[in-house]
């Protein structure tokens, strides 16, 4: 059992705390009141950022020693949205949310993953009709081999994940936001992931 902090208590959010309970685990969820991100985070061993992207570096860097030390695992993108609310653009074209936040947090080991799939495939990849694959970029090993614990506890196999290296590779994946706009419009809210076939 490891104590988890997830802080966004959206569909994202929401449903990653109700898995990883469901696995065992110690979740608090942070609500919206002044203090509990810190109360929440200074508590955990793991913290899981699952805020809107647009606003998770200040957010974050406001609990800087709270995250000191622990693990970060980041499955936002920072995009700026179009007029339907859906995103159009990188907010950090060049970089990444996630290299933003181990740049501003050099005592925390952040881990950027799950961030390449409509929501509902993050706690049921088993759902879709072919393995999906969800990505790992990080600089610590051991921090990524604890999330790859976190991710088989929320069904993903083994050998659905990739480690792509470097917290640098977080662009890459941040970048596929953008095709997110484009497969909702043409296929609705149907469950979708980038998968690599070989």
């Amino acid at each position: 059992m490891t104590k988890i902090a997830v802080l966004g208590n959206g569909r994202v959010g929401g449903g990653l705390a109700t898995a990883l309970t469901r696995a065992g685990h110690e979740v608090t969820v942070a609500d919206r009141s002044p203090g509990s991100a810190a109360a929440a985070a200074r508590a955990a061993q793991i913290v899981l950022n699952a805020t809107p992207g647009a606003g998770s570096l200040e957010r974050l860097v406001a609990l800087r020693e709270e995250l000191r030390g622990k693990i970060l695992v980041d499955v936002s993108n920072a995009t700026v949205d179009g007029p339907d609310g859906l995103p159009a653009d990188l907010l950090y074209p060049g970089s990444s949310l996630a290299e933003q936040l181990q740049e501003a947090l050099s005592d925390t080991r952040v881990v950027k993953t799950l961030n390449t799939m409509l929501f509902t495939v993050m706690t049921a990849p088993a759902a879709l009709t072919q393995p999906p694959t969800v990505f790992l970029s990080g600089e610590d090993p051991e921090a990524k081999q604890v999330v790859r614990g976190l991710l088989a506890d929320l069904g993903w196999h083994q050998d659905w994940i990739a480690d792509l290296g470097g917290i640098g590779t977080a662009r890459a994946t941040e970048a596929a936001v953008l095709f997110v706009p484009h497969v909702i419009r043409s296929s609705g809210f149907t469950p979708f992931a980038v998968s690599i076939a070989r």
